[in-house]
């Protein structure tokens, strides 16, 4: 996420204890420059490398947030399915719940 997004979301308060803080523009330093011109470290896929759904699924499990979720949950577990790009996300409290 870009800072000037953060910012906005911060001072419109849309985010639930998200700090009340201000980024301002500056000049963008030559290393971060010379950084974002930096090509990516995979090439974007144009073709579904899977024939069928649940072929292929990609998991990520992450947490603590600093935040909960509505209903008080620290961590996520989301699933991606290669060939549709479906997702499915759970909220859990304890990380070995996964």
């Amino acid at each position: 996420m870009q800072m000037d997004t953060i910012s906005r979301l911060s001072t419109k308060k849309l985010v639930r204890g998200l700090p009340d803080i201000s980024f301002k523009k500056d000049t963008v330093c030559s290393e971060c420059e010379k950084n974002k011109a930096t090509k990516s470290a995979f090439k974007s896929k144009n073709a579904v490398s899977t024939t069928r759904p649940l072929q292929l699924l990609h998991m990520d499990l992450f947490g603590p947030s600093r935040i909960a979720s509505l209903g008080g949950k620290l961590y996520a577990f989301v699933i991606i399915d290669d060939f549709s790009r479906y997702k499915w996300v759970y909220f859990l409290a304890r990380k070995n719940d996964a």
